[in-house]
């Protein structure tokens, strides 16, 4: 395509799950005229979103023991965003979800006493969520007891309102449901197509692609850790590194029949280890993730070995920055566990240590490594603050948004998708609107 052909009113780099819910919400509750889409690969959601490489979890802020009451809320709202858009689509049998129950384990005193403290706190905001014991933590998940010492204490916070997301499926049906034939639009959707330069003539964006040029007024990175090389290239951003933290999944077989959460380790940006039936396969039970720092933006592919270095915290600031990081106990212990678990034979030994604060029976023999399973979660890291980022690393420019992580991850991507839209029409000034009836008839948060 010729520079001088065609200026659209945004183009959306990226194709995971942020970029299809924004390319969604902008042709259904928008006024744009002219969007692109533009994905790397020969499909959409095959990276972080494909169904192999995430925890399936719509996250609410009711078992995340990491979760203020204020980010719960926050959550919650962007959770019940999504849970509407999977209960009406999901029933038309798109199979973009499983209904199932949640809970978080506390063991020990004092775990438990933090729990307690927890439900108190929060059941106005979770009305749904009870605090259970022994007796109906076995007769819920059978396999959780069964072998645990009768002298250890232990509690449950645990919610019947718990939704398992195909989030590969759900980024192929935003892609369904944009308003393709919509004759007072156009929407242009490239694939294999992969951005390799950006620049600002004037006020417009000029995107020199592998596939030729495009010109738009807006532009939104949804392309996770790559987002940062263009945000850099454009001067934004220039404070910050990215560390790639993979995160691997084992497999336990048919143990669980919902999902089971351990307190989150307070400090650590990553996910509790957890063990939940696969989305796409109840029989199997998967235990995960680990955290591990690996050079590389995409897992398994080590071509993108350079593109780590253009956003890597491999600087001087940012070495003292990861030293700094490194020299907290919580994380430096953390980290050196995380590399134990990928080891041969030692590593699923030191895993099955963690698996069985869960499945205290599990089996050595049991457990297996899931090859080829688990994403990369681009951890942001302050390199003139020396600190790795905690929430959502967003970066918002003059007419451009760089999405590198949403937090928490693709629960939240339709609310993200509505700020996002918001900002494109401030951006975009007089004669763009946002259909805020609709909007909100579609969304209103529904009942557990």
């Amino acid at each position: 395509m010729e520079s001088g052909e065609k200026t659209y009113d945004v183009v959306i780099v990226g194709g995971g799950v942020t970029g299809t819910a924004l390319l969604y919400v902008l042709s259904k509750y928008t006024n744009l005229k002219k969007i692109a889409h533009i994905e790397k690969e020969r499909d959409v959601a095959l990276l972080n979103s494909h169904v192999d490489n995430n925890s399936h979890t719509l996250h609410f802020g009711d078992i995340e023991t990491n979760y203020s009451l204020e980010k719960a809320a926050k959550v919650k709202e962007a959770a019940d965003m999504l849970r509407a858009y999977v209960e009406i689509n999901g029933k038309n049998g798109e199979r973009l979800f499983r209904k199932t129950h949640k809970m978080v384990l506390a063991i020990g005193d004092d775990e438990v006493r933090e729990l307690e403290d927890r439900h108190r706190k929060f059941k106005d905001l979770f009305p749904g969520l009870r605090l259970i014991g022994r007796d109906e933590i076995a007769a819920i998940e059978p396999k959780v007891m069964d072998g645990r010492n009768p002298d250890e204490k232990i509690a449950a916070l645990l919610s019947d309102d718990g939704y398992a997301v195909d989030f590969q499926k759900l980024s192929q049906s935003f892609l369904m449901h944009a308003k393709w034939h919509d004759s007072s639009r156009k929407i242009d959707l490239i694939g294999l197509t992969a951005l390799r330069e950006i620049k600002k003539e004037g006020d417009v964006f000029v995107l020199k692609t592998t596939s030729g040029t495009l010109r738009a007024k807006t532009v939104v990175l949804a392309a996770g850790p790559h987002s940062l090389i263009f945000a850099k290239q454009l001067g934004y951003g220039l404070e910050y590194g990215i560390l790639p933290v993979a995160g691997s999944f084992y497999s336990g077989g048919n143990v669980l029949k919902g999902k089971v959460y351990t307190m989150q380790i307070k400090g650590i940006p990553f996910a509790a280890i957890h063990g939940d039936p696969a989305v796409n396969n109840p029989d199997e039970t998967r235990f995960g993730p680990t955290a591990k720092v690996l050079p590389v933006l995409e897992r398994g592919n080590y071509r993108t070995f350079p593109d780590f270095l253009r956003t890597s915290a491999i600087t001087l600031n940012g070495i003292l920055s990861l030293l700094k990081i490194i020299s907290d106990p919580v994380i430096f212990k953390y980290f050196l566990k995380n590399i134990l678990y990928d080891l041969p034979i030692i590593g699923r030994w030191a895993f099955l240590q963690e698996v069985r604060k869960i499945v205290p029976s599990m089996k050595y023999r049991d457990l297996e490594m899931s090859k080829g399973f688990g994403g990369i979660r681009p951890q942001l890291v302050d390199t003139r603050a020396k600190r790795m980022e905690m929430g959502e690393a967003k970066i918002v420019g003059d007419g451009i948004i760089f999405n590198i992580t949403p937090s928490p991850g693709a629960s939240v991507c339709l609310k993200n998708a509505e700020v996002d839209a918001r900002t494109l029409l401030k951006f975009l000034g007089e004669g763009y609107a946002f259909d805020e009836e609709k909007f909100k008839k579609d969304f209103i948060p529904t009942p557990p």
